[in-house]
């Protein structure tokens, strides 16, 4: 992943506050990070190249770190170079069940800073600043029988939704899980335990590259054909994911049906303080609409200026908006556009499809009305 710009002084944990510069008809609007220095409870050594990071969550940072299965954490790590850098990793962890703390698993990749620092440096009683938790790759419903594919540090995020699944949910799960070599495999352990727990719920296949090559998409459609009815979940190298993806849809699987978890590089920091220029404070300026946006059960009647972003403006309201990359690369800022329009400046996430059913990313979504004054409805 690219190394973002240097992070912010201000300290972790700081709620958002609005900052006065200026006359008050156009004050800005400055938004710290919902950020947290998070205590490492345990590293624990998955494979010769993986490690485990157990966090510890204060008491009081509960409801903060609530997570759905297969979200990620995005996390600031030291550089002498710009300061920090951020990465994301997936949980491996489940908030369905007895998990102490959120767990993500760490895989080195050649050359990469982030992950070759945490298993380097990371100890117990570590502190490391990290994120709320993020991401849309997370089913919707835990009843449903699932197909669950992953390649490699892939396993991550599909273990806990594989989890989740099978603590509480009742439907059906095949896990395909793909490596160079049996030494590969993070997690074997865990895996035999819930298929030996749940025989009549639970499948895994393991494709070792070093007994059966790389896998085709000839081969992953026979292989997947049985499966293809289920909602899926890929996640894992790109080459591997568009076999998968490619054997599904000759197996006959419904596109919307078939979820893929896609890691791009971070350009910005998301742990910088947000600047939300004062327009977004004033009452009725040029060009604004009005909104209603429905989030986490609430809704929220605001007044959306030109060239403002959605995250920004609600974040400068105080309303705890998801996001985490604020980049247009995550999409855990993801909504859907009822009514009206808007105009995204950046979108490396949402496909044709997604943009037909009117999704949009908050954090790089503007107004692009037909008119002064139109009503648009926005739900997260």
């Amino acid at each position: 992943m690219a190394e973002p710009a240097a992070a912010p002084t201000s300290p972790a944990g700081t709620p958002p506050t609005g900052a006065v510069s200026g006359d008050a008809e156009a004050e800005d609007t400055v938004v710290r990070p919902r950020s947290r220095a998070l205590r490492v409870a345990r590293v624990v050594r998955e494979t010769a190249d993986a490690h485990s990071l157990v966090f510890e969550v204060p008491a009081g940072d509960g409801e903060m770190f609530a997570y759905r299965p297969g979200q990620f954490l995005t996390l600031r790590i030291p550089s002498e170079r710009t300061g920090s850098v951020a990465r994301c990793y997936s949980l491996a962890s489940s908030p369905h069940g007895a998990d102490p703390g959120l767990t993500v698993t760490v895989k080195r990749t050649a050359g990469g800073y982030g992950s070759n620092w945490l298993c380097d440096n990371v100890r117990a009683g570590s502190e490391i600043e990290v994120l709320a938790p993020a991401g849309v790759f997370t089913p919707a419903d835990l009843d449903v029988d699932l197909f669950l594919a992953a390649g490699g540090s892939g396993i991550t995020p599909v273990l806990s939704i594989l989890r989740s699944a099978l603590a509480a949910g009742s439907g059906r799960v095949t896990v395909l899980y793909a490596n160079r070599d049996e030494s590969s495999v993070i997690f074997g352990a865990q895996l035999r335990a819930l298929a030996a727990a749940h025989p009549a719920r639970l499948t895994v296949l393991h494709w070792l590259e070093s007994v059966q090559g790389i896998p085709s998409t000839g081969q992953l459609t026979a292989l997947v054909a049985p499966y293809a009815g289920r909602e899926a979940f890929l996640c894992g190298p790109g080459p591997y994911m568009d076999a998968v993806s490619a054997a599904l849809r000759a197996a006959g699987a419904d596109a919307a049906r078939v979820h893929v978890e896609v890691y791009t590089s971070l350009g910005g920091d998301p742990f910088a303080e947000i600047v939300v220029p004062g327009a977004a404070a004033a009452e009725d300026p040029d060009g604004a609409v009005h909104v209603v946006v429905e989030l986490d059960g609430d809704t929220h009647e605001l007044t959306w200026p030109a060239g403002v972003r959605l995250v920004d403006l609600l974040l400068s309201k105080g309303i705890d908006a998801p996001y985490s990359c604020r980049d247009g690369v995550c999409g855990a800022c993801q909504a859907q556009v009822l009514k009206g329009r808007v105009r995204m400046e950046s979108n490396d996430v949402l496909d044709d499809d997604d943009l037909a059913e009117g999704h949009v990313l908050g954090c790089q979504s503007v107004p692009d009305p037909l008119g002064p004054g139109e009503d648009m409805h926005v739900r997260f």
